[in-house]
């Protein structure tokens, strides 16, 4: 996990869930991700130094899909940046856990500007996550 004194700043991410017994599931074992404080009502996860956090919510939210390299990625999503190889091992884990994939784990934009491992999962509450690695970590921004 990324530590506490990075110089790159940390984001803070809250996410609608309907279950938090399941989101703790998910993200605490199959994901694998620490829990910080918690409450009745919201869990606080370390997602690689970030602070992301689950809130109960009875309602759902709307959810569209944008057209990219062949897919459909559902909006709105999240995730991280991995390197190839956590990419690799997080796949492996998830396929693992029996993980039913949005966009199973491929190569986007291949032989073109910011080719990247990529794949999408929903959480038990139907929120999109994505996680992806470049292989040339310079071409995260690449046009």
């Amino acid at each position: 996990m990324t530590t506490l004194d990075s110089p790159i700043p940390r984001f803070h991410l809250a996410m609608p869930v309907d279950d938090l017994a399941a989101a703790r599931h998910f993200y605490g074992e199959v994901l694998g991700l620490s829990q910080g404080r918690s409450s009745d009502t919201w869990v606080d996860w370390n997602l690689h130094g970030h602070q992301f956090v689950t809130h109960l919510a009875a309602e759902g939210t709307r959810r569209i899909h944008n057209p990219v390299d062949g897919h459909d990625v559902p909006v709105p999503h999240f995730g991280l940046v991995l390197t190839v190889e956590e990419f690799g091992k997080l796949a492996d884990r998830l396929r693992a856990a029996g993980t039913e994939f949005v966009i199973e784990p491929y190569v986007r934009f291949a032989g073109e500007p910011g080719e990247q491992w990529t794949m999408f999962l929903l959480d038990p509450a139907g929120n999109a996550l994505e996680f992806k690695a470049f292989a040339d970590d310079s071409q995260v921004f690449a046009v």
